[in-house]
Order: C-alpha cells, then structure tokens, then sequence
C-alpha cells in the first residue's frame, strides 16, 4: 500500500480554512475585506456568543448575478486577479478567492445578494463546503453573508475557541482596525442587538482615531504627511508620554490593508527615539501609499505579512517622517516648538565655581557680566527644590517640576556625543590612579577592547592578574563611582563595538548617568539658572537618554481639580 494519497477535497478544504480563519475575528476581516472592495460605502457586522454562533456582514456594494455567486464559494474563484503576474500589483483588498469557500467549509453559511441592474436576488445556502440550495428572493443592492455554527464540523477546533468576551475583544479589535483607513465608509458592528460600534462616515481621520485611541489621545495626536518620490507616509502620533509597556496600539497599513512589520514597528522605534523608556512603545498610526508592485502581499494566508522591494527606503521614509513631526509639534511642558523653547534664565552671571565641579560649561560663552538672552515669552519663577531632587517652578499657566539628574543627564550626554563625533572628548589625568579590580569577563573586555576605551576618553594600564589602574577619564565626569561606572559600561561595550549605533548610545548613556548630579544634591537658585540654561540648548530637552521625562507640568485647572475647586 502507497504511504502517500491525495486527500479528499473536503478535508484538503478543511486545512486550507484553517490557514486563513483561525477564529471568529478571522471571518468579520475577510468579509469586510470582501465588501469594502465591493465598493460598498455602509457595512453593518452583527454577532452572537463572540461570532461562534452566528456572524453577519451587511453591505450596499455592488452585488453578484446568480452565476457569479455560485461561483464565489469555489476555491479560487475571484474577480481580482486573472493570472500570476497580477499578484504582483495587488490593488484590492482581497485576491485569493480563498475566504468564502473556507468559511463555507467550516459553518453554515448563507449568501443573500443583488446587483443594481436586477430586480431580483438570489440566496445561497451552504454547509460545511456542501451546497444544499439557491433560490431567487427579493434583496436589497448589495450582499449579505451569514455564517452560523463555526467549527461545528471541526470539534477540536471550535474546542479551543475562547470565552465569548475574548472573542468578542477579538473581533472589536479587527473591526476597528479594517476601518480606520476608510473614513468615508459607515461601519456599525452589533452583538445580538446591542450596537458596539458605530462609526459614522467622515472627511477625516481624528474622528475614527478617537474611537480606535480614545479622546484623549486623539486630541494630543500630532499628524504628518511626507511625499518621497513615490512613497507617501502619513503619520499620527501620540505624546511619548502616553507611551504603554504593549506594542498593541501601532497601526500600520500599506495602501490601506492593514499589517503586521517588524521592519516597520523598528522604524517607528527609532523615530520616536530617546524619547520612550525601555520597554515602552507609542501610541501611532502609519500610512504607507505606494506602488502595489513595490510590495508583494502575497506572502501568508492572512494577508498582513508583506515583502517590500526596497525595505531600506521605507525604513528610513517612516523614520524621517516620525522624527520631523515630533521635531515640529508643540511641546506640552511650554507650548511651543522646541525651536522656541522659552529660556528658563533671566540673569545669568558667569559660571559659578561652586556649580562647575557638578554641571558642564561647554558651550556656554564666556562673556563678562550678564549674558545676553533670546526673546522669551515667559520666565518660569523658580519656587526651589523638593527633597533635593525636583526643581519646583511656577509658570504662567501652573506648576512645572523637573527632574535634575535626568535634566543634567540630557546635557552630559548630548555633550558627550558632539565631542565623540568631533573626535575631541576633553580627556582629565587622575593625579592619583584608580586601582580597579574586574572580574574574569571585565579583564577580557578591557584585553579585547582596550584601545576602543580611548575613544570614549578612557584610559586603562593592567596592574598585574585582574587589577587595573584607571588614568584618565573624559573632563565631563566628575565625582564618579568609578568601580560602579566600569562594570556598568563594560558590560554595555562587551555587547558590541563603538561604530554600532545601539552600543555606542548605551555606552554614552553609562557615562552621563553616573556623571550627572544626583537626586538629593542641593541646588542653589543660580545654579538652577545655569542648569535651564544649558537644557534649553540640547536636541531633545524633554527626555532623559534613557526616555524618562525631565518635566512635569501641572496646570492651574489640574490642580484646583485636585482639591476640589472645581468640579
């Protein structure tokens, strides 16, 4: 007996549903899928017992004839494609022809349509992939799919379906993520009578956003568009400081379908920057509209992997937009750009003697008497220090507090990194050397890569067995732990070489964090000044190298709600 057969058609119909319908939400993303592309303009989803028993999809688009909907729950059979050079220049949705006769495989369905020209619709009734009848009926223009009993053929299937809420979530979850892109379009979605969603069509995006982010979020969104040859990127981006520990609220499409990209979800990382903690992601939506042949859809069953033909130009096109648009918006803490950052200092005298051991002067210009100031709009009053850690201000519209060793951690670091670009860190001989002793792995690293410590303004010579004597360290670090610091920058070194991007801003990162002033170092006013005075020169004066906030900013109207003033 042969050890290889060909399966039956049902079962081969069988495995093929399973790649594309894996749940509920499944069957609601291919059949929106299917009536957006029918160029229907209001679509109604309904559901019972999370779309286990029943899912229904509603539309106005243009319809099927009756042999046309005969031919929809073949496999294969789709009016989107002709032959195999086709794929390669997806503008629909759906193409395949594979969603309705999986779903009719694995429930029982009903198709209902009529086309405009007709007078009369013709219903489809089919269970598990068997047709068991057609029949003319009067419809209205459009189509409507009902698929009851999921998996009722499948028991080890539906076995592993989820609790009704969860499916339901699922489901939510697809429904707003098929509707974001196509704002003209009216959605509803109801469960067993109860509507869940409905979202009315609009000329405008913020409208779908707020229901997709909340209104909150939707009203602190800063929007972008860049045009790159021919590449569109559209961008609508959250505070970092509405960042979450999940990457679930990153959206992207590719002419309107919605995907799932590593390359992309790196290249909103990376416009975002310095601005989110470890760990955290933003809130975001990207557009991408592009030549349908530039990108290849084709790649997994559920169409939301995608190949694009020339990654690196869309890596860096999403990259740039990001980072010019977060440049651009308004900065909550002053209401302004961060080019016009209003100056924190009103009379600023000379670097102070008792300050310069702590803060950096590089940069600042020496001049006598007062240095001069750009216009500013406002001068916070600086009200003084709470535990010696936060500075307390009072501005024209509330309460700022900042965070001094991540405010001077900024400054270490950015005056760090000018100077390890321009090859020139300012290097301090210790009088006295610094005996260090390292562990076995702290020796190799420094054995490997000792002369790569230069770079950094690090100067080590091996003692005998594990015991160094540290040299020299860059001028900018100053009252430093510097066994802590080694071990710490070390083992960041070790992970890579200097010319890797990630290694060298986390090496400099080590170096300003243990160089910064600590929390509970008392401060004087004029140091404060001087410290303001420096942060209104850096790149990114909201955040810290490591993504924490520099700033809170509470305002009149926030507090007077804390005790009560008003409602």
């Amino acid at each position: 007996m042969n050890a290889i057969r060909i399966l039956p058609e049902k079962v081969a119909s069988q495995i093929a549903a399973g790649e594309v319908i894996d749940r509920p939400a499944s069957v609601v993303r291919e059949l929106i899928d299917n009536s957006i592309d029918a160029g229907a303009d209001r679509i109604v989803v309904r559901i019972e017992k999370g779309g286990k028993g029943l899912i229904k999809v509603s539309d106005n688009g243009k319809g099927m004839s009756r042999d046309d909907l005969l031919l929809c729950v073949e496999r294969h059979a789709t009016s989107k494609i002709e032959t195999a050079s086709d794929l390669f220049s997806i503008k629909s949705l759906g193409f395949r022809g594979e969603a309705l006769p999986s779903i009719a495989s694995v429930s029982r369905m009903k198709l209902t349509t009529r086309p405009k020209d007709r007078l009369e619709g013709h219903r489809l009734k089919i269970a598990g992939g068997k047709l068991t009848g057609i029949e003319e009926t009067g419809a209205p223009v459009g189509t409507v799919v009902e698929a009851g009993d999921l998996f009722f053929n499948i028991p080890a299937r539906r076995k592993f379906l989820r609790a009704v809420r969860t499916e339901t979530d699922h489901i939510i979850d697809t429904f707003t993520r098929v509707a974001l892109p196509f704002p003209g379009v009216n959605f509803k979605l109801d469960d067993a009578g109860k509507t869940l969603m409905n979202l009315p069509a609009s000329d405008h995006q913020l409208p779908r956003l707020s229901v997709l982010l909340g209104r909150k979020v939707a009203e602190s969104i800063t929007e972008a568009q860049e045009r790159i040859h021919e590449l569109g990127v559209s961008v609508y981006l959250a505070p970092w400081e509405l960042s979450r520990t999940r990457g679930d609220r990153l959206y992207v499409y590719v002419n309107g379908r919605n995907i799932r990209d590593r390359l992309v979800t790196k290249a909103i990382m990376e416009g975002y920057g310095q601005r989110l903690m470890k760990g955290h992601y933003p809130q975001a939506v990207i557009f991408l509209e592009m030549d349908p042949s530039k990108v290849d859809v084709n790649v997994h069953p559920t169409k939301q992997e995608v190949r694009f033909h020339n990654s690196r130009d869309v890596f860096q096109a999403i990259v740039s937009t990001i980072e010019k648009a977060l440049a651009r918006s308004s900065n909550p803490l002053y209401g302004q750009v961060p080019d016009q950052v209003p100056s924190f200092v009103s009379d600023v005298s000379e670097p102070f003697p008792e300050f310069s051991q702590h803060v950096p002067t590089q940069g600042i210009p020496a001049r006598a008497g007062v240095v001069e100031q750009p216009a500013i709009s406002e001068i916070p009053q600086i009200i003084g220090q709470l535990g010696n850690t936060y500075i307390l201000c009072q501005v024209k519209d509330g309460l700022l507090m900042v965070d001094q060793h991540a405010a001077h951690e900024r400054i270490m670091y950015e005056n760090l990194k000018k100077g390890f670009n321009n090859s020139r860190i300012e290097v301090q001989a210790l009088l006295m050397p610094h005996k260090l002793e390292l562990s076995a792995k702290e020796k190799r690293v420094v054995q490997e890569k000792g002369e790569r410590l230069s770079r950094f303004g690090i100067e080590l010579d091996h003692f005998g067995g594990n015991t160094f004597l540290l040299r020299a360290v860059p001028a900018l670090l100053e009252n430093v732990e510097w066994d802590s610091f080694l071990s710490e920058f070390l083992a960041e070194l070790e992970e890579g070489e200097p010319e890797d991007n990630a290694i060298f801003d986390r090496a400099l990162t080590v170096m300003a964090c243990h160089g910064a002033i600590r929390a509970g170092y008392r401060m004087t006013n004029e140091e404060i000044t001087h410290l303001f005075y420096q942060l209104e020169e850096m790149d990114l004066p909201t955040n810290c190298p490591h993504g924490r906030p520099i700033f809170k900013h509470f305002t009149y109207y926030e507090i007077e709600k804390m005790f009560k003033r008003v409602v």
